[in-house]
Protein backbone atom coordinates (compact mmCIF):
# COMPACT_ATOMS: atom_id res chain seq x y z
CA UNK A 1 0.00 0.00 0.00
CA UNK A 2 1.36 3.33 -1.02
CA UNK A 3 2.21 5.74 1.80
CA UNK A 4 0.51 9.06 1.39
CA UNK A 5 2.76 12.10 1.47
CA UNK A 6 1.55 15.25 3.09
CA UNK A 7 3.10 18.54 3.83
CA UNK A 8 3.09 17.93 7.56
CA UNK A 9 3.38 15.26 10.03
CA UNK A 10 0.69 12.63 9.97
CA UNK A 11 -0.32 13.86 6.53
CA UNK A 12 -2.15 16.95 7.92
CA UNK A 13 -1.72 20.18 5.89
CA UNK A 14 -0.02 23.07 7.65
CA UNK A 15 -1.57 26.51 7.22
CA UNK A 16 0.31 29.02 5.05
CA UNK A 17 2.04 31.84 6.88
CA UNK A 18 0.59 35.40 6.38
CA UNK A 19 2.93 37.87 4.82
CA UNK A 20 3.61 40.94 6.90
CA UNK A 21 2.48 44.27 5.41
CA UNK A 22 5.14 46.78 4.84
CA UNK A 23 4.86 50.40 5.98
CA UNK A 24 3.63 51.57 2.56
CA UNK A 25 0.87 49.00 2.47
CA UNK A 26 -0.33 50.02 5.91
CA UNK A 27 -0.81 53.71 4.97
CA UNK A 28 -2.16 53.07 1.49
CA UNK A 29 -5.91 53.18 2.52
CA UNK A 30 -5.36 56.42 4.39
CA UNK A 31 -3.43 57.86 1.49
CA UNK A 32 -6.28 57.06 -0.87
CA UNK A 33 -8.77 58.75 1.48
CA UNK A 34 -6.55 61.78 1.84
CA UNK A 35 -6.17 62.03 -1.92
CA UNK A 36 -9.97 61.87 -2.29
CA UNK A 37 -10.40 64.73 0.19
CA UNK A 38 -7.73 66.74 -1.59
CA UNK A 39 -9.47 66.18 -4.91
CA UNK A 40 -12.86 67.25 -3.46
CA UNK A 41 -11.54 70.35 -1.74
CA UNK A 42 -9.27 71.14 -4.63
CA UNK A 43 -12.21 70.90 -7.02
CA UNK A 44 -14.33 73.07 -4.75
CA UNK A 45 -11.59 75.65 -4.59
CA UNK A 46 -11.37 75.72 -8.37
CA UNK A 47 -15.16 76.08 -8.71
CA UNK A 48 -15.24 78.83 -6.07
CA UNK A 49 -12.40 80.64 -7.78
CA UNK A 50 -14.24 80.40 -11.09
CA UNK A 51 -17.46 81.80 -9.57
CA UNK A 52 -15.58 84.63 -7.89
CA UNK A 53 -13.78 85.39 -11.12
CA UNK A 54 -17.10 85.47 -12.98
CA UNK A 55 -18.57 87.92 -10.43
CA UNK A 56 -15.47 90.05 -10.64
CA UNK A 57 -15.88 90.32 -14.41
CA UNK A 58 -19.60 91.16 -14.30
CA UNK A 59 -20.37 94.84 -13.63
CA UNK A 60 -23.56 94.99 -11.57
CA UNK A 61 -24.06 98.46 -10.11
CA UNK A 62 -25.97 98.77 -6.82
CA UNK A 63 -29.37 100.41 -6.82
CA UNK A 64 -29.08 104.17 -7.05
CA UNK A 65 -25.49 104.22 -8.30
CA UNK A 66 -24.79 107.13 -10.61
CA UNK A 67 -22.18 108.31 -13.05
CA UNK A 68 -19.94 111.36 -12.64
CA UNK A 69 -21.87 114.53 -11.85
CA UNK A 70 -22.13 117.41 -14.28
CA UNK A 71 -23.26 120.88 -13.28
CA UNK A 72 -25.73 122.58 -15.64
CA UNK A 73 -24.41 125.81 -17.14
CA UNK A 74 -25.86 128.58 -19.24
CA UNK A 75 -29.37 130.03 -19.25
CA UNK A 76 -32.12 127.63 -18.28
CA UNK A 77 -35.89 127.72 -18.15
CA UNK A 78 -38.62 125.52 -16.79
CA UNK A 79 -38.76 123.90 -20.21
CA UNK A 80 -35.05 123.08 -20.28
CA UNK A 81 -33.46 119.81 -19.33
CA UNK A 82 -31.17 121.41 -16.74
CA UNK A 83 -31.83 120.61 -13.11
CA UNK A 84 -30.85 122.45 -9.93
CA UNK A 85 -28.64 119.60 -8.76
CA UNK A 86 -25.88 117.79 -10.64
CA UNK A 87 -27.24 115.16 -12.97
CA UNK A 88 -25.78 111.78 -13.83
CA UNK A 89 -23.98 111.31 -17.12
CA UNK A 90 -24.33 108.30 -19.34
CA UNK A 91 -20.96 106.97 -18.16
CA UNK A 92 -20.42 104.02 -15.84
CA UNK A 93 -22.40 104.23 -12.60
CA UNK A 94 -19.53 103.94 -10.16
CA UNK A 95 -20.60 106.49 -7.58
CA UNK A 96 -23.16 106.40 -4.76
CA UNK A 97 -25.01 109.69 -4.40
CA UNK A 98 -26.23 111.05 -1.07
CA UNK A 99 -28.55 113.93 -1.90
CA UNK A 100 -29.75 116.63 0.49
CA UNK A 101 -33.48 116.78 1.26
CA UNK A 102 -35.30 119.59 -0.53
CA UNK A 103 -37.15 121.45 2.22
CA UNK A 104 -39.96 123.03 0.20
CA UNK A 105 -42.29 121.51 -2.39
CA UNK A 106 -44.51 123.71 -4.53
CA UNK A 107 -47.48 121.88 -6.01
CA UNK A 108 -49.07 123.52 -9.04
CA UNK A 109 -52.50 122.38 -10.22
CA UNK A 110 -52.92 123.40 -13.84
CA UNK A 111 -55.35 122.87 -16.70
CA UNK A 112 -53.81 122.87 -20.17
CA UNK A 113 -57.00 124.29 -21.72
CA UNK A 114 -57.36 127.06 -19.14
CA UNK A 115 -56.22 130.62 -20.03
CA UNK A 116 -55.77 131.31 -16.30
CA UNK A 117 -53.32 128.42 -15.98
CA UNK A 118 -51.41 129.76 -18.97
CA UNK A 119 -51.31 133.26 -17.45
CA UNK A 120 -49.98 131.87 -14.15
CA UNK A 121 -47.27 129.83 -15.94
CA UNK A 122 -46.09 132.89 -17.81
CA UNK A 123 -46.17 135.26 -14.83
CA UNK A 124 -44.39 132.93 -12.42
CA UNK A 125 -41.94 131.27 -14.80
CA UNK A 126 -38.97 133.41 -13.75
CA UNK A 127 -39.38 133.05 -9.99
CA UNK A 128 -40.08 129.32 -10.22
CA UNK A 129 -37.06 128.84 -12.46
CA UNK A 130 -34.80 130.75 -10.09
CA UNK A 131 -35.94 128.84 -6.99
CA UNK A 132 -35.79 125.53 -8.85
CA UNK A 133 -32.30 125.95 -10.24
CA UNK A 134 -30.90 127.15 -6.91
CA UNK A 135 -32.31 124.12 -5.13
CA UNK A 136 -34.74 126.04 -2.91
CA UNK A 137 -37.77 124.11 -4.12
CA UNK A 138 -38.96 121.14 -6.02
CA UNK A 139 -42.07 121.54 -8.14
CA UNK A 140 -44.91 119.06 -8.52
CA UNK A 141 -47.40 119.54 -11.33
CA UNK A 142 -50.85 117.95 -11.22
CA UNK A 143 -52.93 118.10 -14.38
CA UNK A 144 -56.66 118.73 -14.04
CA UNK A 145 -59.37 118.95 -16.67
CA UNK A 146 -62.15 121.10 -15.19
CA UNK A 147 -62.19 123.27 -18.32
CA UNK A 148 -63.76 120.41 -20.28
CA UNK A 149 -66.85 120.74 -18.12
CA UNK A 150 -66.85 124.50 -18.62
CA UNK A 151 -66.36 124.56 -22.38
CA UNK A 152 -67.50 121.10 -23.41
CA UNK A 153 -65.66 118.25 -25.04
CA UNK A 154 -62.54 116.45 -23.81
CA UNK A 155 -59.74 118.63 -25.20
CA UNK A 156 -58.11 119.20 -21.82
CA UNK A 157 -58.20 115.49 -21.04
CA UNK A 158 -56.68 114.66 -24.42
CA UNK A 159 -53.88 117.21 -23.96
CA UNK A 160 -53.19 116.03 -20.41
CA UNK A 161 -52.86 112.45 -21.63
CA UNK A 162 -50.40 113.69 -24.25
CA UNK A 163 -48.40 115.52 -21.57
CA UNK A 164 -48.23 112.27 -19.61
CA UNK A 165 -47.02 110.50 -22.76
CA UNK A 166 -44.29 113.15 -23.06
CA UNK A 167 -43.41 112.52 -19.41
CA UNK A 168 -42.77 108.88 -20.31
CA UNK A 169 -39.78 110.25 -22.21
CA UNK A 170 -38.81 112.86 -19.62
CA UNK A 171 -40.18 115.75 -21.73
CA UNK A 172 -43.15 116.87 -19.67
CA UNK A 173 -42.15 120.51 -19.09
CA UNK A 174 -40.96 120.89 -22.67
CA UNK A 175 -44.28 119.69 -24.05
CA UNK A 176 -46.36 121.77 -21.64
CA UNK A 177 -44.36 124.85 -22.56
CA UNK A 178 -45.35 124.31 -26.19
CA UNK A 179 -48.98 124.04 -25.11
CA UNK A 180 -48.74 127.41 -23.37
CA UNK A 181 -47.00 128.96 -26.37
CA UNK A 182 -49.67 127.69 -28.79
CA UNK A 183 -52.75 127.35 -26.59
CA UNK A 184 -55.88 127.72 -28.75
CA UNK A 185 -59.09 129.47 -27.73
CA UNK A 186 -60.59 127.39 -24.93
CA UNK A 187 -64.05 127.52 -26.56
CA UNK A 188 -62.67 125.49 -29.46
CA UNK A 189 -61.76 121.82 -29.37
CA UNK A 190 -58.44 122.35 -31.14
CA UNK A 191 -56.37 121.12 -28.20
CA UNK A 192 -58.02 117.77 -28.67
CA UNK A 193 -56.85 117.57 -32.28
CA UNK A 194 -54.33 114.78 -32.84
CA UNK A 195 -52.53 116.70 -35.57
CA UNK A 196 -51.95 119.72 -33.31
CA UNK A 197 -50.74 117.57 -30.42
CA UNK A 198 -48.22 115.78 -32.64
CA UNK A 199 -47.06 119.15 -33.96
CA UNK A 200 -46.48 120.39 -30.39
CA UNK A 201 -44.53 117.22 -29.62
CA UNK A 202 -42.28 117.88 -32.62
CA UNK A 203 -41.72 121.44 -31.42
CA UNK A 204 -40.81 120.18 -27.93
CA UNK A 205 -38.01 118.16 -29.56
CA UNK A 206 -36.35 114.95 -28.42
CA UNK A 207 -39.71 113.15 -28.23
CA UNK A 208 -39.64 109.83 -30.05
CA UNK A 209 -42.78 109.93 -32.11
CA UNK A 210 -42.78 106.17 -32.69
CA UNK A 211 -43.49 105.80 -28.97
CA UNK A 212 -45.45 109.02 -28.41
CA UNK A 213 -48.03 108.54 -31.16
CA UNK A 214 -49.35 105.13 -30.02
CA UNK A 215 -49.49 106.51 -26.47
CA UNK A 216 -51.82 109.35 -27.42
CA UNK A 217 -53.81 107.34 -29.94
CA UNK A 218 -54.55 104.60 -27.42
CA UNK A 219 -55.00 106.99 -24.49
CA UNK A 220 -52.46 105.16 -22.35
CA UNK A 221 -52.72 107.65 -19.47
CA UNK A 222 -56.35 108.73 -19.78
CA UNK A 223 -57.34 106.80 -16.66
CA UNK A 224 -54.54 108.52 -14.75
CA UNK A 225 -55.77 111.92 -15.95
CA UNK A 226 -59.36 111.14 -14.93
CA UNK A 227 -58.20 110.10 -11.46
CA UNK A 228 -56.12 113.27 -11.16
CA UNK A 229 -59.17 115.42 -11.93
CA UNK A 230 -61.31 113.48 -9.46
CA UNK A 231 -58.68 113.99 -6.75
CA UNK A 232 -58.60 117.72 -7.47
CA UNK A 233 -62.39 117.98 -7.45
CA UNK A 234 -62.49 116.46 -3.95
CA UNK A 235 -59.70 118.66 -2.62
CA UNK A 236 -61.76 121.85 -2.23
CA UNK A 237 -58.92 123.84 -3.77
CA UNK A 238 -61.33 125.71 -6.03
CA UNK A 239 -60.40 126.68 -9.57
CA UNK A 240 -57.09 126.67 -11.36
CA UNK A 241 -54.41 127.71 -11.03
CA UNK A 242 -54.21 126.33 -7.51
CA UNK A 243 -51.06 126.25 -5.45
CA UNK A 244 -49.75 124.50 -2.35
CA UNK A 245 -46.51 125.07 -0.46
CA UNK A 246 -45.51 121.93 1.42
CA UNK A 247 -49.10 120.74 1.26
CA UNK A 248 -50.63 123.98 2.56
CA UNK A 249 -52.96 125.80 0.19
CA UNK A 250 -51.96 129.26 -0.99
CA UNK A 251 -54.99 131.52 -0.80
CA UNK A 252 -56.13 133.95 -3.49
CA UNK A 253 -53.64 132.86 -6.13
CA UNK A 254 -55.28 134.84 -8.91
CA UNK A 255 -56.25 137.94 -6.90
CA UNK A 256 -53.48 138.77 -4.45
CA UNK A 257 -50.49 136.46 -4.86
CA UNK A 258 -47.38 137.88 -6.54
CA UNK A 259 -44.02 136.31 -7.44
CA UNK A 260 -42.40 138.25 -4.60
CA UNK A 261 -44.98 136.97 -2.10
CA UNK A 262 -44.48 133.42 -3.31
CA UNK A 263 -40.73 133.73 -2.81
CA UNK A 264 -41.30 135.08 0.69
CA UNK A 265 -43.61 132.15 1.51
CA UNK A 266 -41.00 129.68 0.32
CA UNK A 267 -38.25 131.30 2.37
CA UNK A 268 -40.42 131.32 5.49
CA UNK A 269 -41.38 127.68 5.01
CA UNK A 270 -37.76 126.68 4.40
CA UNK A 271 -36.71 128.29 7.69
CA UNK A 272 -39.54 126.52 9.52
CA UNK A 273 -38.57 123.13 8.09
CA UNK A 274 -34.89 123.63 8.85
CA UNK A 275 -35.74 124.63 12.44
CA UNK A 276 -37.87 121.51 12.85
CA UNK A 277 -35.13 119.30 11.45
CA UNK A 278 -32.55 120.91 13.74
CA UNK A 279 -34.63 120.41 16.90
CA UNK A 280 -33.34 117.36 18.78
CA UNK A 281 -35.93 114.75 19.62
CA UNK A 282 -36.09 112.99 22.94
CA UNK A 283 -34.16 109.73 22.82
CA UNK A 284 -35.77 106.68 24.37
CA UNK A 285 -34.12 105.60 27.60
CA UNK A 286 -33.59 102.10 28.88
CA UNK A 287 -35.58 101.29 32.02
Amino acid sequence: MTESKGPGKGGAATPAKKKRKGPLAKIRPYAVGIMAVVVVFGGSALIGAHVRASKDDKVSAPTGAVGPAVVPTGPVSLSSTASPTPTATSGPNLQVAVRPAVPVTITVYEDLRSPDSKAFAQEYEDVLRQMLTTGQVQIHYQLVTASDRTYGGTSSQYAANAAACAQDQGRFTQFVQEVWDHQPDPHSTSLGDEKLIKSLAHKAKKIKMATFEPCIEQGDHTGWVIKSQADFAHSALGGVPALEVNGKQVKDVRSSLTPAKLRSMVNKEAKRVIAVQATPTASPTLS
